[in-house]
């Protein structure tokens, strides 16, 4: 059972994740003391937990999805190479990313199946490789189009197209805490850039709590995944909380 539960990395005033873990853990009948770790480095965010005793869940945000590998030993999906998920138990730390599984379940929230669709994605950071993977392991197809920095080579490039009609798109590259996104074309286009005041049915929302759902199921509480509250539940008592 957590002692602690948060988000940390920096900005995260604005974040949603730590009422999702209060909401989570009220359906679950679980508690634990909440922590915004704001931290702009690994070394500042060790030395925030280091004064935290006992089990600790939390999501983690730029700039911290990569450092967490190398300093805690926590190694991120193949190709992905980052995480957005740690836990630590008995001291051991540790981790996994939703960002991908999370965007899935986000899109089909809103009723795009990722078999046979074309997203068109902007940008070639964490989560970009993240969303190409989970979204290339459905059956989508992707166009990805370069931003700061190119789609790199990854166990999505069978599902790499050069043109076609973009069901959806996303502009990974956008500010966060609700910074604007670059058009594209795409039937619709959609941002997980959110700020203070998010409504639930905005995807940014609806993604991040479907990835955080996905955290307790692959990492905080697997055993008690069955248990969990549904993406409609979760977000009906987030638009009331």
């Amino acid at each position: 059972m957590p002692v602690y539960w948060g988000i940390a990395g920096y900005p995260i005033s604005h974040s949603l994740t730590p009422r999702l873990f209060s909401l989570v853990g009220e359906y679950l009948g679980m508690t634990a003391a909440t922590v915004y770790l704001e931290a702009r480095g690994i070394d500042e965010f060790a030395s925030l937990v280091e004064d935290l005793e006992g089990e600790v869940w939390t999501s983690c945000t730029a700039p911290l999805k990569h450092s967490p590998q190398e300093r805690l030993g926590v190694n991120g999906p193949e190709g992905v190479n980052a995480i957005n998920q740690l836990r630590r138990k008995d001291g051991v730390w540790s981790g996994t990313s939703t960002d991908g599984v999370g965007f899935v379940a986000a899109c089909r929230h809103i009723g795009i199946e990722p078999k046979g669709c074309v997203l068109r994605i902007r940008g070639g950071g964490s989560a970009a490789r993240a969303i190409a993977a989970a979204w290339s392991n459905e059956g989508g197809r992707i166009i990805a189009e370069e931003g700061r920095r190119p789609l790199v080579s990854g166990p999505w490039d069978s599902a790499i197209i050069d043109d076609g009609d973009a069901v959806i798109g996303i502009d990974l590259d956008a500010a966060p805490a609700g910074g604007d996104s670059t058009p594209l074309d795409a039937e619709i286009q959609v941002s997980i850039s959110y700020g203070d005041g998010a409504k639930s049915d905005e995807f940014a929302v609806i993604m991040v709590a479907a990835q955080h759902l996905e955290a307790w199921r692959l990492l905080f509480a697997p055993e008690r995944a069955r248990e969990l509250p549904s993406l409609s539940l979760l977000l009906e008592k987030l638009s009331t909380a």
